[in-house]
């Protein structure tokens, strides 16, 4: 089992220097924060090592080797005082920190060593550390420098997001009956090993979104212009599983941008399945109310093009319903937060790949990174 920050007494971090992994990997539109929500779920843990007088040193990706954390440095700064480096490794301002300051590191895909996990870049990012936090449960399925690389180094520990990631999403592998799974998105490849995963758990696993395309084209149906994650081989085995269900209508866009429902074998050449259907929508509702158990991970339409239909009624089924419920990935905590129903689920992970992958094996490169 992995280290936790919990086993470092308070004073044990004082004057320290807390080198920690964060994920503020967050939409920014014109240097303004769009969704704060995975920067607020880490700023417990920040506040936790200032109190404790340790000087914290923040390192994140954000989009691509272009884009800047300024952003999120100013946003940071309406609750505590961080200043922001310009390099992505800063050996004098890590140097110059005094006890309970906080810096904030630039942008890790900035620097080339980091998606391709460096060793030299682990180890200058460790040099001047005392303790390695991993407070990013969401890229912890990457063999990035920051995740797997600079544990190798130093004393390396789980903060406290990191640690309720892991318990919440591991009550997945004995949720109780009835045990229902939605999961939506666009690709298929990642969504086939947590299926697999959960046939034996789960009572039904409802499937939506471009994922189901490939699916459907398997079968012989049309899926016109539709979005399809080709190559996806053992599709004949899903498609026999007795709890894993299909939607049964769907909406779809036509050249003249008419919306119009039909069944799946009815979806024409010059069509964009755009949504589930409401015979669709109301079998995954129903199931849903008479859960013990729900998981959701990913949309069932269109979003970024407003087909927020069938995931608003999803959104709202689970919260309302007296199961315990988890739901992940990005597009769905955005429809959470666009309805403010993030409150009515038990827990919202904020990680996307990494909890479906966790899902799908039990662990993460990160988790065994931190058991070294």
């Amino acid at each position: 089992m992995f280290k936790k920050i919990t086993d470092l007494k308070k004073d044990a971090l004082h004057d320290k220097t807390v080198l920690m992994r964060v994920d503020f990997n967050v939409p920014i539109k014109d240097g303004e924060i769009q969704d704060s929500f995975r920067i607020k779920q880490v700023l417990p843990t920040v506040e936790y090592l200032v109190e404790a007088g340790a000087k914290v040193v923040l390192m994140s990706h954000l989009g691509d080797n272009t884009a800047t954390l300024k952003p999120v440095a100013d946003w940071l700064n309406q609750f505590l005082p961080v200043k922001f480096s310009t390099e992505v490794v800063d050996t004098e301002a890590v140097k110059n920190l005094t006890a309970g300051e906080v810096l904030l590191l630039e942008n890790l895909r900035q620097h080339a060593g980091e998606e391709v996990g460096s060793e030299a870049l682990a180890e200058e990012l460790a040099g001047g550390a005392d303790i390695y936090i991993n407070e990013a449960f969401s890229v912890s399925h990457r063999l990035h420098a920051s995740v797997v690389g600079v544990p190798k180094i130093l004393p390396s520990y789980a903060g406290f997001l990191f640690i309720k990631e892991y318990e919440e999403l591991s009550r997945v592998f004995k949720a109780s009956k009835p045990f229902v799974v939605v999961l939506g998105g666009a690709k298929f490849s990642t969504k086939m090993p947590v299926i697999e995963s959960l046939v034996p758990l789960a009572d039904d696993i409802f499937l939506g979104g471009a994922l189901v395309h490939i699916l459907w084209r398997k079968m012989g149906y049309e899926v016109g212009r539709s979005l399809v994650d080709e190559g996806i081989k053992g599709l004949e085995e899903i498609l026999k599983l007795k709890n894993v269900h299909l939607p049964v209508d769907v909406i779809v866009e036509n050249v003249n941008g008419e919306k119009l429902e039909k069944l799946p074998e009815q979806v024409g050449m010059q069509e964009v399945i755009s949504d589930a259907g409401k015979q669709s929508v109301d079998k995954i509702v129903t199931a849903i109310s008479k859960a013990q158990f729900v998981l959701w991970n990913g949309p069932l339409g269109l979003v970024e093009k407003g087909f927020t239909g069938s995931s608003r009624q999803i959104a709202e089924a689970v919260a309302s319903s007296g199961a315990y419920s988890i739901a992940g990935g990005g597009d769905t905590v955005a429809v959470l937060n666009d309805l403010n129903l993030v409150a009515g689920i038990d827990f919202v992970s904020t990680a996307g790949g990494a909890m479906l992958e966790f899902i799908a094996t039990g662990t993460l490169v990160g988790i065994e990174a931190l058991e070294n």
